[in-house]
């Protein structure tokens, strides 16, 4: 995609460059004396990007975002994302804010952006929020599902959306294997090793198990979700759902708090985040 990797423009005369962070929490370089905040609720299908943030080595949502965004204002922007997701990940709602001194109306800024981006990327709606609202640092339920294609055959129309899973999948154990995991808990078994989190404490206020013809979803609602948490949820209850590990040894997984003793991460194609309540 011509010009996601080229520089951003060098603010005007009268600007002032520092550490916005420091002031708003919000990730950008550039201070204005008079900002507008707007938020963008943002839909793709992560196939073709590296995860949603800005990476050295491959095209991200986030570097495609503030591309569009920095040639349609004409001022440096860089976006702060309320879900950083994996690469392949896709989302019905992401939420991404930015600073700009445009008089363009934050409700018109979505149309003119989404003649900017690429067919898989949708800004559904652009609002003005206040000044200090930041979507990583404000209370908020955050909801994601995964689905497993479970069928003898693979489906070529659901491959980007869906992961193929051949083996016959019971998903009453899986059901019943979910239920350990609501509530307040240390998710430190449903982690990556990598973590850089302060706690692995979460709180899952939903998880359902639900089949509709041959595709299995897996839908959880939360406070707030560790790297890879969520696949590796997945991969745990597809193990449970296989005879693989019983229901009732999720409790245990749990309690040894040793990334070890869970299932496989799952894939990312079958991940979507439908969206965040704030």
């Amino acid at each position: 995609m011509p010009g996601i990797h080229s520089p951003l423009p060098q603010p005007p005369p009268g600007y002032v460059i520092g550490n916005l962070s420091e002031r708003t929490g919000v990730c950008c370089d550039i201070m204005r004396r008079n900002f507008m905040r707007v938020c963008l609720t943002v839909a793709y299908e992560g196939t073709n990007y590296h995860g949603w943030q800005v990476q050295p080595n491959g095209i991200t949502i986030e570097s495609v975002l503030n591309q569009a965004l920095s040639d349609l204002l004409g001022e440096p922007i860089a976006v702060t994302g309320a879900s950083r997701t994996d690469a392949g990940v896709h989302s019905m709602g992401n939420v991404a804010v930015f600073d700009t001194d445009t008089r363009i109306p934050a409700e018109k800024i979505s149309y003119a952006l989404n003649q900017r981006l690429p067919l898989d990327i949708v800004v559904q709606e652009s609002k003005e929020v206040a000044a200090d609202f930041h979507p990583r640092r404000c209370e908020s339920r955050k909801t994601y599902e995964y689905r497993i294609l479970n069928r003898r055959f693979r489906d070529p129309l659901r491959r980007y959306d869906t992961y193929f899973y051949y083996y016959d999948l019971d998903v009453e154990r899986m059901r019943q294997a979910a239920l350990y995991l609501v509530g307040e808990h240390d998710f430190r078994s449903f982690c990556s090793v990598h973590t850089c989190a302060e706690t692995t404490v979460r709180t899952v206020y939903t998880l359902d198990v639900d089949k509709a013809g041959d595709v299995i979803s897996i839908r959880i609602c939360g406070n707030g979700f560790l790297y890879n948490m969520v696949r590796i949820i997945a991969g745990t209850l597809i193990q449970v759902g296989s005879g693989m590990i019983a229901p009732e040894q999720v409790k245990d997984i749990l309690e040894l708090r040793e990334r070890a003793a869970a299932g496989p991460t799952a894939p990312a194609c079958g991940l979507t985040m439908l969206g965040i309540v704030f």
